[in-house]
């Protein structure tokens, strides 16, 4: 890197920012889960990374590069992270292959700038993590729950929401709950929305209370792009209710899942607003939570068949587990609990509820027990970790953010058993991680016709066939197949990449499109030649015309 250029971007950073070209810093940016770095035309790099730490240095940084881009000696790139914790999606390496790309870290923009306690609005910068805004709600005795997802209490919940991520509280979709954003585009212009614009009050609140804004619907193009960054996002927050209690429903028998299907819809159609969104969890998947691989964590294998229904014996597990939420009154959750309760009646299956006495009993037995004991017995060791994981699966549902989800990325990480449960970090911990993520209609014949093309695939890499379904709404849901490998074994990364590979392509044909798509795919997969993509570019052609901002950031062009 040129002196020249290094003494320029220094020189519009703030005191407290930091700039950065050593080796070992920019080494703790490439650490991703997805094991790029084995592949030769797949391997990212640095050529520095900038840490911001006040959000008007966006708009300056911006500035710079658009300045340097037209000089050879001095261009670069900006890739810009949150946390930088997008673990089996790149983590936080950025999509582009180029040789002069500055990683702008935003992780320590942590202000929450705005709230507003009896509209449940909150405004936050891209730093902002879920565990952050727990403890702001908590201080301050507001009863508002956090949007949070299955990645934790480290991740950025601006940068969740502009992936259009989602999860299982009462606001499943997080960007629909956004509404409001503040800006740059990539060529140094400002955006603020056309409301934000004419509203000549001094509080400029209105804006925050109203997605769409004025005119066109620009705020879109801030998602899934590289069109602009984000420096403030406001928060629509779901308000806790006085009674809640989740409900598990279980079913021995694999082939009830085209039964469960239609029952699935109609609790989500006659209950919306009450039930939040529904979660179907096959029985490897839900071995993965409680028991420990029989395989060993470094064995590149899957389950056998015995393995299977030993441990699903031992612990009780399901063919399949419906998991859901019930939030209101007390009477209103005595009733919907009741009527879901004579819907699955239909099924031979078993029906638990969080607020049922078995549970809160089992609770109270493992709390007055000593820990000695509990550790010494097995059958009480099982039974407290089972309890431990559904009690962090409700806090998720209430919007408390915790790492109960994260123990799925270790599985096959051969030192496991080593790490502090309660410090999982999938990136720094050298996990391999990918996602398949795709939409599928809610339709029994079409959730099946996935199943078993999931459970064809995956074994023929030696990938375990993991699957989660989550209903995005009644007619749609999208599945979560995690792809889980050894990061430290050649063939396992080869192994992952060529079934997620194998998986899209296949799966393309058979109507299953992702929704979310990794930093490798956003290269290969995307035909920089359709109509779609043209207009994507045409658009890039405005917004960044010197192309300086995430180059290849679902962008084939």
């Amino acid at each position: 890197m040129s002196p020249q250029l290094a003494s320029l971007i220094e020189n519009v950073l703030a005191t407290k920012s930091r700039f950065s070209s050593a080796p070992q810093q920019l080494a703790r940016f490439m650490r991703g889960t997805e094991g790029l770095d084995n592949f030769d035309n797949k391997q990212r790099q640095l050529m520095a990374v900038i840490t911001l730490t006040d959000v008007s240095e966006i708009k300056l940084i911006l500035d710079l590069a658009n300045q340097c881009a037209k000089d050879e000696k001095l261009a670069f790139s900006l890739y810009p992270i949150s946390t930088g914790n997008n673990w089996g999606y790149g983590t936080s390496q950025p999509t582009g292959l180029a040789n002069n790309i500055i990683l702008l870290d935003l992780g320590r923009l942590t202000k929450i700038t705005h709230f507003d306690s009896e509209l449940g609005l909150v405004t936050i910068e891209p730093g902002v993590t879920q565990q952050q805004l727990s403890d702001f709600l908590h201080q301050h005795n507001h009863d508002y729950m956090v949007p949070v997802t299955g990645a934790g209490p480290s991740c950025s919940l601006l940068a969740n929401a502009l992936e259009r991520g989602y999860g299982i509280t009462p606001y499943t979709d997080h960007f629909s709950a956004v509404t409001s954003i503040q800006g740059y585009w990539a060529n140094g212009r400002p955006y603020q929305s056309a409301v934000y614009e004419l509203d000549a009050s001094e509080e400029k609140l209105v804006d925050k209370t109203f997605k769409w804004g004025l005119g066109p619907y620009l705020e879109g193009l801030f998602t899934q792009s590289n069109l602009g960054i984000v420096s403030q996002m406001t928060l629509r927050l779901a308000k806790i209710k006085p009674d809640f209690t989740s409900f598990f429903i279980q079913m021995a028998d694999d082939s009830l899942l085209e039964a469960a299907v239609p029952l699935i819809r109609e609790v989500l159609q006659d209950y919306e607003g009450i039930v939040g969104s529904i979660n179907l969890m096959d029985q490897r998947r839900l071995l993965s939570m409680f028991a420990k691989n029989p395989n060993g964590n470094d064995a590149h294998q899957v389950m056998l068949s015995n393995d299977i229904n030993k441990l699903a014996s031992e612990l009780r597990a399901p063919s399949w587990t419906i998991v859901g939420s019930i939030y209101g009154s007390s009477r209103v959750v005595k009733v919907v609990k009741k009527e879901i309760d004579d819907i699955f009646k239909q099924l031979p299956c078993k029906r638990i509820y969080s607020n049922s006495l078995s549970i809160i009993l089992a609770n109270k037995t493992i709390d007055i027990l000593p820990a000695w004991l509990i550790n010494k017995v097995p059958m009480l060791t099982t039974i407290a970790e089972q309890l431990d994981s559904f009690n962090k699966g409700k806090d998720i549902m209430l919007g408390k953010p915790n790492k109960v989800a994260l123990k799925l990325a270790y599985w096959r990480h051969k030192d496991a058993d080593g790490f502090d449960k309660d410090k999982l970090s999938p990136g720094q911990d050298g996990c391999g991680l990918l996602w398949y993520a795709p939409l599928i209609p809610m339709k029994a014949n079409k959730m099946r016709e996935f199943v078993e093309f999931i459970r064809a695939i995956c074994p023929k890499f030696n990938i375990e066939p993991f699957i989660t379904f989550t209903n995005l709404k009644h007619d749609c849901v999208d599945s979560t197949i995690p792809i889980v490998f050894d990061l430290s074994n050649p063939k396992a990364v080869n192994d992952a990449h060529n079934c997620l590979k194998m998986l899209v392509e296949q799966g393309l044909k058979k109507g299953f499109v992702p929704y979310r798509l990794n930093i490798d795919q956003q290269q290969w997969l995307l035909n920089k030649d359709s109509d779609f993509w043209q207009t994507v570019n045409q658009l890039k052609s405005s917004l960044d015309p010197n192309n300086i901002l995430s180059q290849g950031r679902y962008n084939p062009n």
